[in-house]
């Protein structure tokens, strides 16, 4: 097993203490590499050092222009301080390279839809969905933004496929309560508020949910 290899495993492991030492290392045997500054850079941004993960991301693309795991981790650092525009030039510029994994698809959408340009941010998302079909959170992620393009039918439709993965997704039913009131089946919207509050008890949406409903019908 190589020192990166060994590195990560213990990152794994949440011992980051020999992550570090030997990812050092490798930074000493191989200072022209930037796999080494990259797996650094994201051993740093677990310990919320972003400053210094920052820099290593860089010292990479310093090193090799084309490392688009690297812009991938400046995307990921930027998009946890909100920076949502930097954010989204980095992924973009690491799928251009040809990072080609879920991940940086959804965390492109994601961007985009804390943007709310929820028109760009679909084909991200169902490039997600296509490369990661059986992760739930990305599948219920593009149903939320088909939702906020108006797509309520192929929003309806994402929400239930989330529920066959998962019966016990609150958001899912949420949305779903949300889409029956829509379509003025109040019953069913009432049934997946309460789903989602069985589930989550604390879910304050589905909760107004329920009263603006029984308001209603007490009327």
């Amino acid at each position: 097993m190589d020192k990166n290899t060994q590195a990560i495993n213990y990152m794994k492991e949440q011992n980051y203490e020999e992550a570090a030492r030997l990812f050092n290392e490798v930074i000493e045997e191989q200072p022209e590499e930037p796999l080494g500054y990259i797996n650094f850079g994201n051993l740093l941004v677990q310990l919320n050092e972003n400053d210094r993960a920052a820099r290593f991301f860089e010292k990479a693309i310093r090193l090799d222009a084309q490392a688009a795991t690297a812009y991938y981790g400046l995307g990921n650092l930027y998009f946890e301080q909100s920076l949502y525009p930097k954010a989204q030039v980095n992924f973009k510029k690491a799928i251009e390279l040809g990072l080609e994994e879920s991940d940086v698809y959804f965390m492109l959408g994601l961007t985009l839809q804390n943007q709310e340009q929820f028109k760009f941010a679909l084909p991200y998302l169902l490039r997600a969905t296509e490369l990661a079909p059986e992760d739930e959170e990305i599948l219920f992620q593009y149903g939320l933004t088909l939702a906020q393009n108006n797509n309520l039918k192929d929003a309806e439709s994402i929400f239930h496929r989330v529920l066959k993965m998962n019966q016990e997704h609150s958001d899912a039913h949420y949305n779903l309560g949300v889409l029956s009131l829509f379509n003025e089946n109040v019953e069913a919207a009432l049934s997946h508020f309460n789903e989602a509050l069985r589930i989550q008890p604390e879910h304050l949406l589905a909760a107004n949910g329920k009263k603006n409903i029984e308001q209603l019908l007490n009327e």
